[in-house]
Parts: C-alpha cells; structure tokens; sequence
C-alpha cells in the first residue's frame, strides 16, 4: 500500500494532466473551455482516481459534458499513464463537484439571516428595557426604604 504523500502527489498530477488534455488535446466540442477541473482524490493502493469538475453553464451543458467525460476517459488515462510512470494507470472517475450549487444554497440561506437580522435591529430600535434602569438590589436599599 502507498503512503498518503505518493496518492497526493499523484492526484495532483492527474489533475494538472486532465486539465491540460482537456484544455489543448480534446477536440470534444462538448467539452471546451467549459469544463474546470476542482479535485482529484485517489486511494490508498493507487489504483482509482475521482476527479471532480464543475461545468458553468445549464443542466443541458453539464449533461453533454458528462458525456464528452465519459468518451475521453481513455484519452486521459493514457496522458495520465504517460506523465505519471507508474506501474498500472489509476482507472479515472469523473463525479460532477456540486460546490457551486452548496455556495449558492449557503448564499441564499445568509441573505436571509441578513434579512432577519434587519428586521430585528428595526424593531428594536425604538424600544426600551422592560424594567428599571438597573433591575439588580444594592446592599443597603432594603434598609433604606423602610
């Protein structure tokens, strides 16, 4: 088994090599310039790589891109097989990276933090306390008022 630097070193390969392959060697019109690749991870025994990707663009355009992945797959594992010079090439999983719809979600869910924070800093704007000025007992009042 690899240890956990060499899997890093190769996923960062991998990663560098599809993203070079896809930008100047894939004439996959699906593909092009819209297709970014986010991570890569790959296990222990270095025989699987995931890569993940984002696609900028609709549901139509991640869907022909997923395919256009899966018909280049072995076109980048050979580059991958070429540039790494290991023994056996990691078989290459493309996952679809959902960080652009997570950091629209969390976007979404601070606007209306935001919004509900105004809402609390204008209600309470012209309020008062419920009680006295300062509600805590000092020694000696008790004496003093009676």
């Amino acid at each position: 088994m690899a240890d956990n630097a060499r899997a890093k070193k190769l996923a960062d390969l991998i990663r560098e090599v599809v993203a070079e392959k896809l930008q100047r060697g894939i004439k996959d019109p699906r593909l092009g310039t819209h297709v970014t690749i986010t991570d890569t991870r790959v296990t222990g025994d270095l025989r699987e790589a995931t890569v993940f990707y984002t696609v900028y663009g609709d549901d139509e355009d991640r869907a022909s891109a997923a395919a256009g992945l899966e018909s280049a797959k072995g076109i980048l594992r050979s580059a991958v097989g070429r540039a790494a010079g290991t023994k056996f090439t990691p078989t290459l999983t493309f996952v679809a990276d959902a960080l652009p719809e997570n950091a629209r979600t969390i976007e979404d869910l601070l606007d209306k933090a935001r919004a509900s924070d105004a809402q609390v800093r204008q209600a309470s704007s012209g309020a008062t306390f419920a009680g006295d000025a300062d509600p805590y007992k000092k020694p000696g009042e008790d004496e003093a008022a009676e």
